[in-house]
């Protein structure tokens, strides 16, 4: 028997995959406007919206963020409210402190401002644990925070993990080769707009790969379509060889 608590998870995951699933397409062409509860059967009164919207982090914005579409004002409402209803505890793991900070970011990004009348301009997260954690640790951090691998955001992370571009690397493959997809998605998003990525890791390739074997996860063809869009709009350097 099914207890509340489970159930709720369950419905949370299926709410989640249902709002990515509606970014996807947004981020693949379409309106010149995103609209993302006029995409789903979720209601914007339903709790769960929020906390669907705080688990995709900024990326419920995405087509905003990376296409440049139009924002619906109640999206960017249902966003805040994730905002204020789930903010990071004093002993938050490190991916709840930084998707947070993102989500902030994404509104001063989009000028509608932040909770507060604040922007992005706020203090951003420690990220020494980017050059502290060995490089299987980093990269599960980081593919959990795929979501702030965004092309033109100005971000102490971006800059901490441009000094870790093989190790991220040897962590994508890695997750290829356990079929962790969505690890592999989020690690391969990071590697789109970080210099200094090896060549040789044939990235484009690998993330269609990824997309092939992972994508009936909304998540993971989030994340490479994400990926590819950057790769259009930015081509950052990277190295001959491993």
């Amino acid at each position: 028997m099914e207890t509340e608590g489970s159930g709720t998870t369950s419905r949370l995951a299926d709410v989640v995959q249902e709002f990515a699933s509606a970014v996807v397409p947004a981020l693949r062409g379409g309106d010149d406007r995103f609209d993302l509860l006029g995409s789903v059967l979720t209601q914007d009164d339903d709790p769960l919206a929020a906390a669907a919207v705080r688990v995709l982090a900024a990326d419920a914005l995405a087509p905003c963020l990376l296409a440049e579409k139009a924002t619906s004002e109640r999206d960017v409402l249902l966003f805040r409210q994730a905002i204020d209803g789930y903010p990071p505890t004093p002993d938050a793991a490190v991916p709840t402190v930084w998707s947070h900070w993102g989500m902030r970011a994404a509104l001063g990004r989009l000028h509608v401002g932040a909770p507060g009348g604040e922007t992005h301009q706020h203090t951003a997260p420690d990220t020494a644990w980017v050059a502290a954690q060995p490089w299987q640790r980093m990269t599960h951090q980081l593919a959990q925070l795929a979501s702030l691998a965004l092309p033109g955001l100005p971000s102490p992370l971006a800059t901490a993990v441009a000094a870790r571009p093989v190790d991220l690397a040897r962590g994508f493959v890695r997750a290829v080769r356990r079929r962790d997809w969505t690890q592999a998605a989020g690690a391969g998003r990071w590697l789109t707009v970080t210099p200094g990525v090896p060549s040789s890791l044939g990235l484009p390739a690998g993330l269609e790969f990824v997309r092939h074997m992972g994508g009936a996860d909304a998540r993971v063809a989030l994340h490479v379509r994400a990926a590819q869009l950057a790769a259009e709009r930015t081509r950052v350097p990277s190295e001959a060889s491993v």
